[in-house]
């Protein structure tokens, strides 16, 4: 016997028995964490604090007019109907009439304004969420599926915008009506509410059993659906590749293997919170019936301890009692599901953001003099040592350096700290002798751009996937850059000019296209620090030579760092960098490194084969 919780239809949940129950379950974490999870989601609630003493009011309000109409349904029974005096009667329905009109205004207000309370709350939320993301290093995304992070986004706040919406209110309501109805009932008769009270234990002992096993599987759920959302999106993004390499198939099973996790995990968490209102109802029946039966034997007495009026009283108050048990049960199904989500959330707003920056070069204009001493970096210096180690060079402002070298010799992790991506494990950068931690990433990063193997589009117009580079050029300043990209021509032909609205693929382009696209972008931002990675590897001959004079455009009287594999790309390349698992073994311009026949010498030899 497996020690997993073993269930039908082949179930076997990732969270095992132990963590339900036995020693090494840990009580006092899991309560903490919830602790944690309340106070922050109380934090963002209590900023619309007068209106939310509104709400409570109203809840409060509507919970005592509750109380009040079986009451008054019993004093009409027992004073007007059952002695057929029917002087006073009219009023005291007329007064029956206004609680229930009170109460039905009360539930509404309350309701109405919950949801907008819960709505701000849930975009404060979503916000924060969204710009803590956009602060977040290049190396979370890089070790994260993008699929998953959107699911945080989305399904998980909604499971705390739905609890917001509906829960808060019913579990304030639910307390307040057990209270106030345990009050009651015990004034009218203790015999009668300690009958009813008799329930109560079983009912904790029904949901306590469930419970610890839905909020697992709840748990458990939410993982599954951001994990299905992250396959999803990797399979939408890379369709291309998957029908180029025939994976259909095995795409499929991989969806349905995933899929196939969170119907199980949804199933059960359903079912195990679907016995929850059976169980209550059963429960109530019985209590309706224990009420009932005794309640009617005290009255056939005829002491006038227990009256007609009174067990009609009671009936109505011992469901009303059971009630918001049932109510309080059945939202805890749904709060474990936001607690769920909300800690998901939580857990990447906690994620810590790029270090801060200086503020002492904000408003420096840089010049481009580029200058690596000793720099050694690496992704996972534990396991894999430096990706690039003790690398040392200088490019003076207005120069051109280029970097060859075989893949995965640390090329483009140049770039990457270049742009402050990854920061460095030894050594220094200085940019005009500044070092590079020092000067503010929106500094820096404002004054480079970048032109990538692969460019990305946005779903927008011509004109605002070129205006992405500087936000507030004029349509003159972006046709300008088309132009001197080579890109204007066949942006004219499009449908709608530079009004034409791309995919987020560039599905309407082709690739050499895109990349001109990429490069107008670059100019218009009239960037000091240009890096250029692989721009022209995934272009045929032909459009390379128009996307090659693009660059010489773009990189003229720029500081300049190239990476290519055509190595006819960067003969006009002041230096040459020459690198080898991580290290730079020769440097020099095109002519030099010829002349010495070194590894250089050997690359292009090789090339021309």
């Amino acid at each position: 016997m497996s020690n997993a919780i073993r269930k039908p239809f082949g179930y076997e949940p990732i969270i095992k028995k132990e963590d339900i129950k036995g020693p090494n379950r840990k009580k006092k974490e899991r309560a903490k964490d919830w602790k944690s999870v309340l106070q922050r989601i109380w934090k963002l609630v209590d900023e619309q604090r007068v209106l939310l003493i509104t709400v409570l009011s109203l809840v409060f309000v509507s919970s005592v007019l509750a109380l009040l109409g079986p009451l008054m349904i019993g004093k009409i029974i027992d004073n007007h109907i059952i002695p057929m005096r029917f002087d006073g009667l009219g009023l005291s329905i007329s007064l029956l009439i206004a609680i229930y009109i009170g109460l039905s205004f009360a539930m509404y207000f309350q309701s109405f304004w919950m949801v907008g309370i819960a709505q701000q709350t849930i975009f404060r939320l979503r916000t924060s969420l969204f710009a803590h993301l956009q602060n977040l290093p290049v190396p979370f995304f890089d070790k994260r599926q993008h699929g998953e992070l959107m699911s945080r986004v989305t399904n998980d706040i909604e499971n705390v915008s739905q609890t917001l919406n509906t829960s808060f209110i019913q579990v304030f309501s639910s307390i307040l009506t057990l209270t106030g109805t345990f009050a009651v009932m015990l004034y009218l008769s203790p015999l009668l509410t300690l009958l009813t009270m008799i329930i109560i234990p079983v009912m904790f002992i029904a949901i306590r059993w469930i419970t610890r096993r839905t909020g697992i599987l709840f748990k458990e759920q939410q993982q599954a659906v951001g994990e299905l959302n992250g396959m999803i999106e990797e399979t939408i993004s890379g369709q291309r590749i998957v029908k180029a390499f025939s994976q259909e198939e095995n795409v499929m099973e991989e969806f349905a293997q995933k899929s196939g996790r969170l119907r199980r995990t949804g199933f059960w968490a359903l079912t195990y919170s679907g016995f929850i209102p059976k169980v209550m109802n059963l429960l109530n029946n019985g209590s309706f019936a224990v009420v009932a039966g005794v309640g009617g034997l005290l009255a056939l007495r005829g002491d006038g301890v227990v009256t007609i009026g009174t067990i009609v009283i009671f009936s109505e108050l011992a469901r009303q009692f059971t009630r918001p048990l049932n109510d309080l049960a059945n939202q805890f199904n749904t709060v474990l599901s936001a607690f769920a989500g909300a800690e998901r959330v939580f857990k990447i707003i906690d994620e810590p953001i790029e270090k801060d920056d200086a503020t002492e070069h904000l408003d420096t204009v840089l010049q481009g003099d580029v200058e690596f001493r000793n720099v050694s970096f690496g992704y996972a210096v534990e396991t894999d040592g430096y990706t690039i180690d003790d690398v040392s060079f200088h490019v003076k402002s207005g120069e051109t350096a280029a970097f060859v070298g075989a893949t995965g010799a640390g090329k483009t992790t140049i770039m990457q700290l270049l742009s402050r991506f990854y920061e460095i494990d030894k050594g220094e950068i200085y940019i005009d002798g500044i070092p590079i931690s020092e000067l503010p990433r929106k500094t820096l990063r404002g004054q480079t751009a970048f032109v990538l193997q692969d460019p990305f589009l946005f779903e927008a117009s011509v004109f605002e996937n070129i205006r992405y580079g500087k936000l507030d050029a004029t349509d003159e300043e972006v046709i300008e850059a088309a132009k001197k990209a080579n890109a204007h021509s066949f942006i004219s032909r499009l449908e709608d000019g530079y009004n034409t609205v791309l995919t987020a693929d560039g599905g309407e382009i082709s690739q050499g296209q895109k990349q001109l696209l990429s490069i107008a972008r670059a100019l218009v931002a009239d960037p000091v620090l240009l890096l250029l990675d692989e721009a022209t590897s995934s272009i045929d001959t032909v459009t390379e030579l128009e996307i090659q004079e693009a660059l010489d455009r773009l990189m003229e009287g720029r500081t300049s760092f190239v990476i290519a594999h055509r190595l006819n790309t960067v003969r006009k390349a002041d230096t040459v960098y020459v690198m080898e698992q991580g290290k730079l073994i020769e440097s020099g311009n095109q002519q030099e490194l010829i002349e010495r026949k070194g590894v250089y010498y050997t690359m292009l030899e090789e090339s021309k084969v």
